[in-house]
């Protein structure tokens, strides 16, 4: 078997494509994203996430995380920051993007169709800071902990 350090993180995204094929049922919910861990192991985890139309995250990184987003279905737009300022990327279903330990980002649903999509972490997520765009300079805003934030 191949390890996961030797795979490609967006490769690893691309095999759960399926909804109907996840343990957990996809579900989209009005007040908040939903999100639901869909495989985990000593040193990845692989998490589905349902967006409704103006739902996003906030700027925050993966807390030294490598790792790999595909969209499943609907459009994303990811905004990173280059030049103090944040700049937007769509995806449109099939597209992803891979990232590195320090990359910032956030990422929204700007259409008007449902998105999903599938995030794949080496190491799995131990905490998450947030951050805002002050002046050009990211300030950190919080720091959140898995198991206690989410």
């Amino acid at each position: 078997m191949t390890s996961i350090h030797a795979t490609d993180l967006l490769a690893v995204a691309g095999r759960y494509t399926d909804p109907t094929t996840w343990a957990v049922p996809l579900r989209f919910d009005r007040a908040e994203r939903w999100y639901a861990r869909l495989a985990s192991a000593d040193d990845h985890e692989v998490w589905a996430l349902s967006w409704l139309p103006g739902q996003g995250t906030d700027l925050h990184d993966h807390g030294g995380s490598s790792g790999a987003f595909l969209v499943v279905a609907g459009e994303l737009t990811e905004q990173t920051v280059s030049g103090g300022r944040l700049r937007p990327h769509r995806l449109a279903a099939g597209a992803g993007r891979r990232f590195g330990p320090r990359h910032v980002h956030v990422v929204t649903n700007r259409g008007d169709q449902p998105a999903v999509s599938v995030h794949v972490y080496r190491p799995a997520l131990r905490h998450m800071t947030q951050y805002r765009l002050v002046d050009g300079r990211l300030r950190v805003a919080e720091v959140a902990l898995a198991g206690v934030s989410w």
